[in-house]
């Protein structure tokens, strides 16, 4: 059976790439997986049918066969773990490749989307500045950290892996807002990432979902 992924009917993020069912397009197109994928909206996303894939009501979910997952993260793992492309096969090279996709999404990325949100949600309020200063400061910390550790090499442990894969859909979410750009290796990093024939496709994919529903 073909793996079937859900996706935002109508993205917030306008074809941006930052939901997270870009995380899964683009390990699925890594390692040669053909998906289908279910549009859903964000009012199916609170009803039954959906919540009994993804407890929480968000997206993205993976079937495949009897399997249903949720959590991003637990998908791209399921993808990547015993197929050639995204986990290296030596035990302790892999070991470490799983430490920065878990690293990607409870270190790097909860101040980044922490502050998407902010900018969205805050912008009014009197505390604003102070949270988005505060936010700031704690990704430039981070982002301090991840430069040191990549130094020059393209990808964070020799070849990419999916800790890659999860780091860049992270990072990217900085686009516009000029912090990534203090750490020109960082920038140079994601800039690799997205120029992949798989992210390229897993992109366009997604893009040509928000074209047709801007259009429709």
């Amino acid at each position: 059976m073909t793996i079937t992924i859900t996706a935002f009917e109508r993205s917030p993020d306008r074809g941006r790439g930052l939901a997270r069912d870009m995380r899964v397009r683009w390990a699925l197109e890594e390692v040669g997986l053909p998906y289908d994928v279910r549009l859903v909206s964000f009012k199916e996303m609170k009803e039954p049918a959906h919540l009994a894939l993804q407890p929480f009501g968000q997206i993205p979910t993976l079937e495949d066969g009897d399997l249903a997952l949720f959590e991003s993260g637990a998908i791209v793992f399921y993808i990547a773990e015993g197929r050639s492309g995204l986990l290296p096969q030596e035990n302790k090279a892999q070991a470490r490749a799983v430490a920065w996709m878990f690293a990607a999404l409870n270190t790097v990325e909860p101040p980044i989307f922490d502050r998407s949100l902010a900018t969205i949600l805050e912008r009014d309020q009197p505390w604003y500045e102070h949270r988005l200063s505060a936010l700031e400061d704690t990704i430039r910390v981070r982002l301090a950290s991840l430069s040191r550790h990549l130094g020059a090499s393209d990808w964070l442990d020799g070849p990419f892996s999916a800790g890659d894969l999860l780091m860049v859909t992270v990072l990217r979410r900085l686009h516009g807002s000029g912090i990534l750009e203090e750490y020109p290796n960082l920038t140079a990093y994601v800039a690799r990432g997205e120029a992949r024939p798989a992210y390229r496709r897993a992109f366009d994919a997604q893009l040509a979902v928000a074209t047709a529903a801007s259009a429709g």
